[in-house]
């Protein structure tokens, strides 16, 4: 019972010196600025401007039938008998309700496939901050992208971008594309 204490004091000693050898790892990352030059963006980014264009290209043509329905109208309306007005009017209205209509679901339809066409990419950089983040022991990696980060001890703290980069075969140089 004597030695108790003793060894309980020695044990907390060494218990304190074992914490403190084992230094801990934080570390931070900028998740947009790496998405920013993968060459799977830039391949997303061609897939989504292609997408937006073919929405763009039909609702162009929805508009252009609309306005040579409206030139018609504004040229013929004097000669026309009250029906024929009054339906006329009704198909441009239709038209309008109908444009209006593609523009709200187009939108939805490209928001969606911007979901889709980055989730592989997204998902790519996350299991590569995961690699790195197991490999070089981190406690935790923060996105600075995301969020407030008020503060971050470069000293302490290990930007893991050019990890991230050359983990992925990314030139330490390269810029973003920049998308139309």
């Amino acid at each position: 019972m004597k030695h108790l204490p003793k060894l309980l004091l020695v044990f907390f000693v060494l218990a304190s010196y074992s914490l403190q050898a084992q230094t801990l790892k934080f570390g931070h990352i900028n998740l947009q600025e790496l998405i920013a030059v993968m060459p799977e963006r830039d391949s997303a980014v061609l897939k989504l401007e292609n997408y937006a264009n073919q929405l763009e290209e039909e609702l162009d043509a929805m508009r252009t039938e609309y306005q040579t329905k409206v030139n018609t109208y504004q040229q013929k309306q004097a000669t026309w008998t009250a029906a024929t007005l009054e339906a006329k009017t009704k198909e441009l209205q239709e038209l309008e309700v109908r444009i209006q209509r593609y523009q709200q679901s187009a939108q939805e339809e490209f928001q969606q496939m911007q979901q889709i066409v980055f989730a592989p990419v997204y998902q790519k950089a996350t299991e590569t901050i995961e690699k790195l983040g197991k490999d070089g022991g981190y406690i935790y990696i923060y996105d600075t992208s995301q969020g407030f980060m008020p503060y971050i001890n470069s000293e302490l703290s290990v930007d893991i971008l050019p990890l991230a980069k050359s983990a992925m075969n990314i030139p330490a140089d390269k810029k973003p594309v920049q998308s139309k």
